[in-house]
């Protein structure tokens, strides 16, 4: 590379080092070759742009593969994270629990011919997946043709009415509680009809009589809300849906949906549902969707797995606070839950960089937009983003954002961070 070059990039770092506000920029001029560099103008502009986007509550920090910082302002300032928390949760199942970890729900039946289900956090029962399990139990020859007395739901492996700070009592999909036995992420979709009765919304779920009381409560003429803890009504739900596939397969029950717990000593296990999907494709579709209760159940079955049941949130967050200290190098980090939705979170964008660096062997699991491949988080004055940018070159960039300023535009920002790594 000419020397005029080298003289050109000093200039520029002596320039920008001496001017009010300057942020932390370390920004190597051998990291760019003569035949692979961005232009000057654009190196400049994007220089000019971010120190004047990037406020006293925002931070940025852009790294290269081997960790040569190439921008970074605020890196050590805890900032809210939002969903980009969700990246640590991931980090911290896939290590104490492994890429190929299925959780699993368990089905026995006691003497007085009574079915029990016992629930291990399973975050995707969906109804699909209750159709196979009752196809499963209804070819089981020590069940078919049996006639079923009461059907026992289990759900002790997590403490029941578990607390999600920043989590509110609204419909939303997304304060969807948490517990041992959920199905369909404990939500109900549901339609009216002009003649005033409602149906389900989806071809795969009956509405169930459990769901009239929220529904008309809600006040709602089409909408997925939530179902909560109240009179233990998810775990109830999740009986309800099951009676009426089994009963769809032939299994018949006739005496009540109630909880209770399995005495594995006195109860005979007749079935054991592995999920077909492992943790890492769980992850994938936790972060594809962002979805706050997936996010809160892995954390709290990891917790219960390191520690021993029942799973509690404390316990989740003490797994995931001992890993970002003693595999991580991090201890100046605040957690209260995994998902990201409370404000009470705090992390740096210098610690978040670590968390990205350490999730790359999985980058391929997030969102992936023309060459970024990403976590986004958004709360209300807050928005995040971290991950890979990959330059048509093939290198693969870190990069971190997190603007707790409100107005402040992620797309310059981003626009800003491309021209610097392309």
């Amino acid at each position: 590379m000419p020397d005029v070059k080298y003289n050109f990039l000093s200039l520029l770092l002596i320039i920008y080092f001496l001017l009010p506000g300057q942020p932390e920029n370390l920004w190597a001029e051998n990291q760019y070759t003569q035949n692979n560099h961005p232009t000057k103008r654009s190196i400049s502009k994007a220089l000019q742009a971010l120190q004047h986007d990037i406020g006293s509550n925002d931070a940025v920090l852009v790294a290269n593969r081997q960790g040569r910082i190439i921008f970074s302002k605020n890196a050590e300032k805890p900032l809210i994270p939002a969903s980009t928390l969700k990246i640590l949760t991931s980090l911290v199942a896939l290590h104490y629990l492994g890429p190929d970890y299925r959780f699993t729900t368990e089905f026995y039946m006691d003497a007085k011919a009574n079915l029990k289900i016992k629930g291990y956090g399973d975050p995707l029962l969906i109804s699909e997946i209750l159709a196979k399990i009752s196809k499963s139990l209804s070819a089981d020859l020590s069940i078919k043709g049996q006639r079923i007395n009461d059907l026992v739901l289990d759900d002790s492996y997590f403490i029941k009415k578990i607390v999600i700070p920043g989590k509110t009592e609204s419909l939303e999909p997304y304060d969807a509680p948490n517990g041992a036995l959920c199905v369909n992420f404990n939500t109900v979709y549901f339609k009216q009809l002009k003649d005033g009765s409602f149906i389900s919304a989806e071809p795969q779920t009956p509405l169930l009589p459990i769901a009239f009381k929220r529904i008309k409560q809600s006040g709602l003429k089409k909408e997925r809300i939530v179902l909560t803890h109240a009179e233990n009504e998810i775990t109830l739900y999740a009986g309800h849906l099951f009676q009426y596939l089994l009963n769809k397969e032939g299994i018949k029950t006739k005496g009540k949906i109630k909880l209770g717990t399995v005495r594995k000593d006195k109860n005979k296990l007749i079935y054991r549902y592995a999920s077909e999907f492992t943790l890492k494709q769980i992850i994938s579709r936790l972060l594809e969707h962002s979805n706050n209760f997936m996010a809160n159940q892995i954390l709290i079955a990891t917790g219960a797995k390191v520690f021993g049941p029942p799973g509690t949130l404390g316990k989740g967050i003490l797994a995931a606070s001992t890993y970002a200290k003693n595999v991580l190098n991090i201890d100046n980090i605040r957690l209260v839950e995994g998902s990201g939705m409370s404000r009470r979170n705090r992390i740096s964008a210098k610690n978040l960089a670590k968390i990205i660096k350490e999730f790359e062997p999985y980058y391929n699991l997030m969102r992936h937009l023309k060459g970024e491949y990403y976590k986004s988080g958004t709360l209300k004055g807050i928005t995040t983003r971290t991950g890979y940018i990959e330059n048509k070159k093939g290198e693969l960039y870190r990069f971190v954002v997190m603007l707790n300023s409100p107005g402040k535009s992620m797309q310059n920002i981003m626009d800003s961070i491309h021209q610097l790594v392309e």
